[in-house]
């Protein structure tokens, strides 16, 4: 028997075995797929966003409703004990002018290898491929190699992820054995995932994979400054993700959610009605458009595809409306909400209805832009749940 288990090979899982052996726990990590850490990964391909620098209250702002109950655990492994575990593992980190903290090698792949290697010198033990099943009493159940095989533990630490990237892992597979279990838990939704919106042919023709630079993206009282690329179905990008719990709470509430772009963020209403003004009246619409606002291509289109008028065009630049029609598939999400409720779980992430075992990560209902705040969550949760299942 060990005295505890790990279910997910994930970030949050890895830092649960990590904290637990580090106070004595003999630790066992199961992994459904063949090798660990797989969105972690893929994630880090372009460059891992790990964490931010900005101070702790502007940081723990970013989670929004969640932060009250996020906060204790962000607290207890903040941004700079981030950096300085990965110092222990080697691994330096840059940061950008933006503030997101990246491994110096930029990628995921170096610092994982770092990671398991002090892993595995510190007893933690591996077994791939064996995708959980369920519980059975006091026993998970597993199956491997076609067939299903039963470990006991003192203690289990859930880390199975949420519903995006089903592909590498996070396929929301445990739901069946928690609601069999009786563990009531909420629906998944994407969340910093792409936009559905409905473009005429012509403006997906001439500006598909075209990107808006430098320009302000709002959803009723929430604004974000980003970049975004259009698709053929719709949008995506940094810009977009920070506008999701907005959309989804509009959505919620039975309300058509509309996206208000800012295609000139640096230039006040007064500048532009002045420059309407000013306009030669002969002059085409588009012409208008380049000349006065200097606007061209899919800005420009834009313009029309959300059937502004000439006399509506301060405002219009300004707050520019599009329709959405809501996410695009979760397959496309960077993350979920969704999963488990807070209520359900106490201050050290443990199952109210099942002592000894806990979650962490995705699993749990939750939501963060990008921007390292993913991350920094899923690394602190895993933490504080693993020195609490070792006590």
């Amino acid at each position: 028997m060990s005295d505890i288990i790990i279910i997910g090979g994930g970030p949050a899982g890895l830092m649960a075995a990590e904290a637990a052996s580090q106070r004595g726990a003999s630790v066992c990590v199961y992994e459904a797929k063949p090798t660990m850490a797989r969105k972690f990964l893929m994630a880090g391909k372009s460059g891992l966003n790990i964490t931010h620098s900005e101070p702790l209250d502007r940081f723990l702002s970013r989670y929004g409703d969640d932060a009250v109950r996020l906060a204790p655990f962000l607290r207890a492994f903040p941004p700079e004990a981030i950096t300085a575990w990965m110092a222990g593992l080697g691994i330096g980190v840059k940061t950008g002018s933006s503030g997101m903290v990246f491994p110096q090698q930029w990628k995921a792949s170096p610092l994982l290898r770092a990671w398991l290697r002090r892993l595995d010198a510190a007893g933690v033990q591996f077994f791939p491929n064996h995708f959980w099943q369920g519980f059975e009493g006091e026993a998970l159940v597993f199956k491997h190699g076609g067939e299903n095989i039963l470990v006991k533990a003192d203690r289990a630490i859930f880390a199975c992820g949420g519903g995006s990237w089903p592909r590498l892992g996070s396929d929301g597979g445990w739901r069946k054995g928690f609601e069999a279990a009786g563990i009531k838990l909420l629906p998944f939704q994407p969340s910093n995932g792409a936009l559905l919106v409905d473009w005429s042919a012509h403006f997906v023709e001439r500006f598909h994979g075209a990107p808006l630079k430098g320009v302000r993206f709002r959803v009723g009282d929430v604004s974000s400054r980003g970049e975004a690329v259009v698709t053929k179905s719709g949008l995506e990008g940094s810009g977009i993700y920070q506008m999701s719990e907005a959309l989804r709470q509009k959505m919620a509430a039975g309300e058509q959610p509309i996206l208000e772009i800012d295609l000139l963020p640096d230039s006040q209403m007064a500048r532009l009605e002045k420059r309407l003004e000013q306009a030669g009246k002969k002059e085409s619409f588009s012409n208008l458009l380049r000349k006065a606002f200097g606007l061209r291509g899919a800005k420009a289109s834009l313009v029309r595809e959300a059937g502004q008028a000439r006399g509506d065009l301060p405002k219009g630049l300004k707050r520019l409306p599009l329709t959405v029609a809501g996410f695009a598939d979760m397959e496309r999400a960077i993350s979920s909400v969704g999963g488990v409720p807070w209520e359900a779980l106490d201050d050290n992430l443990m199952v109210n209805a099942r002592p000894n075992v806990y979650c962490v990560g995705e699993m749990v209902d939750w939501d963060a832009p990008t921007g390292g705040y993913l991350l920094s969550a899923c690394l602190a949760m895993g933490l504080v749940a693993g020195r609490a299942a070792a006590k």
